[in-house]
């Protein structure tokens, strides 16, 4: 028998949790070449793979967890943001609009200014969105771009100039051009709204976007994440992220769902089909970078939801569909029959609903679709009926407490608590036997291994506790960031779990997440993350 060749990297810790079906806690794990090579019940059980140039890491109270996945994420956004005005540390107005005065007196005169995006309104003082005229009071002589997630923006004069919106402009179907009472402009923009705003924004270079993903992705892996999987990558950055692969500047591994957002005719997916095709030919695809499918948007969000019943004090308002059913269900079609897979945004049980009844036509179109080809990313208020519909087609779904975490509070002032608190019903979900998995969505929840686990097992929020009935523990909270994300990418043989073979894909903690105090949860960030067998960040 050929003896094993050393190891690179071995770690002892008080336990190593293979999260393998069945088997216990093992002490030891080895890793060379990028792949687990050997596990031991003792904690000296793989001296022997010791070499010259071998790693050694004793942790003897320590835990080791596989790498965990974020299944609902947006890294692209979180790169274009980690050089924006830190808005997000601001408790008041007040002190927001100082960090972007800060900025202007440092910025020269007509550049744009924007912020980072990952704050909520009802999180300040005032619980409001900044306005056009305070906005200008911070500076006149800048276009400044606040975006507060993916389709929330609020521009000051000078932008709104820059992108041609004017008291006489029509919001686009299935965008919000928000006026005040007097039928002002206040400058807010929602939803498809914002597409004018994107095309007159600076691009940034190449070598700047490159910086962003470096260190937003490395910041990912700091928190335990090692592969996301990115819900709304324009095609066009596609290439971006081929450069940033390339230099080696992608601490985690990446699943991109081209954005599907602006495809809204046959001709326009079918163009967008053809760019994703070219990259599928090219050979592009690797195990650090890899082009998953598309993603669309059923409905709106924390206020643009589509329900069955009115919003709260709003008897005529039930959100908003952004598709014609029968035109998602053509998307979808021309999406599948080109050999790719579908991610649609459902948030309101009227969503969910019509999203289900597009999904179970697909299936019948296409009766040996692969399994996992249709998801529905969030799901968020899903009624019973509507759970049952969804394991019955066999529809995988990725939820994000730390969407619930921040937007709790305006998704109270929209819904009501009592269905705020029947959002994300995972215990139900899971006892229904759906596949379910974990993510954040940032920029709306803060991303994390362990935040979003403390979520799932407590149901805290910035509102409280909602829906503790809902809460599933940690094991399974764990399991919905490992095991269920590999097979959701279909990557389950070589991720998810620690066994000789797989993917050296591994998370070292300085307490056991699997028994350590609930509280320390929250906080909890691991002392080294390693994808692929090298450390991509040690505390």
């Amino acid at each position: 028998m050929t003896p094993q060749p050393p190891a690179e990297l071995l770690i002892r810790a008080a336990a190593v949790h293979t999260l393998v079906p069945g088997e216990p806690p093992r002490r030891a794990i080895a890793v060379t070449d990028g792949r687990v090579t050997a596990l031991s019940p003792a904690p000296d059980g793989l001296d022997a793979l010791i070499g010259p140039d071998t790693e050694v890491v004793d942790a003897p109270g320590s835990a080791v967890l596989p790498a965990f996945d974020d299944t609902h994420t947006h890294l692209v956004l979180a790169a274009h943001s980690v050089h924006g005005v830190p808005v997000h540390r601001a408790r008041d107005l007040a002190g927001f609009l100082a960090l972007i005065r800060e900025r202007a007196a440092r910025t020269p005169a007509g550049e744009w200014i924007q912020t980072t995006i990952n704050w909520q309104e009802v999180l300040l003082a005032e619980q409001r969105m900044p306005t056009t005229e305070e906005l200008d009071a911070a500076t006149a002589d800048h276009p400044v771009l606040v975006r507060r997630g993916a389709y929330n923006m609020v521009l000051n004069s000078a932008a709104l100039r820059l992108a041609g919106i004017t008291d006489a402009s029509e919001a686009p179907p299935g965008g919000v051009i928000e006026r005040d009472e007097r039928g002002r402009l206040t400058g807010r923009l929602i939803n498809r709204a914002v597409e004018p705003v994107e095309r007159v924004l600076p691009s940034p270079t190449l070598a700047e976007r490159i910086d962003g993903l470096r260190a937003a992705s490395a910041d990912y892996a700091a928190t335990g994440i090692g592969t996301v999987r990115d819900c709304l990558v324009p095609v066009e950055d596609l290439d971006v992220l081929d450069a940033a692969r390339a230099e080696g500047a992608l601490a985690v591994r990446v699943r991109a769902l081209v954005s599907g957002f602006a495809a809204r005719t046959p001709d326009q997916v079918d163009a967008l089909l053809d760019r994703m095709d070219a990259w599928r030919a090219d050979g592009r695809d690797d195990d650090r970078l890899r082009l998953w499918g598309v993603k669309f948007g059923i409905d709106g969000g924390f206020e643009a939801g589509a329900l069955e019943e009115p919003y709260q004090g709003q008897p005529c308002y039930h959100g908003r569909l952004l598709w014609e059913p029968d035109e998602l269900l053509e998307a979808v079609d021309r999406v599948v029959r080109r050999g790719w897979r579908v991610g649609v945004h459902a948030w309101g049980d009227r969503g969910l609903r019509v999203l289900l009844d597009v999904f179970e036509q697909v299936l019948k179109r296409h009766p040996g679709l692969a399994p996992g080809t249709l998801v529905v990313e969030h799901g968020g208020l899903a009624r019973p009926d509507q759970r049952a519909r969804a394991v019955a087609l066999g529809i995988p779904v990725t939820v994000q407490h730390p969407l619930l975490h921040d937007g709790a509070l305006a998704q109270q002032r929209a819904w009501g608590e009592e269905r705020t608190a029947a959002l994300f019903p995972l215990r139900e979900w899971l006892d229904e036997g759906a596949l379910l998995t974990g993510g954040s969505d940032f920029p709306v929840g803060p991303y994390g291994a362990m935040v979003s686990v403390w979520g799932m097992t407590t149901r805290g929020t910035t509102a409280g506790v909602v829906g503790p009935e809902h809460r599933i523990d940690r094991a399974e909270a764990v399991a919905l960031h490992t095991v269920n994300a590999a097979r959701l990418t279909g990557e389950d043989t070589v991720r998810g779990s620690l066994r000789p073979g797989a993917f050296a894909d591994l998370t070292v903690w300085p307490l056991d997440p699997l028994d350590c105090p609930v509280d320390a949860l929250r906080d909890l960030l691991p002392t080294r993350t390693v994808v692929d067998g090298r450390t991509v960040q040690r505390s």
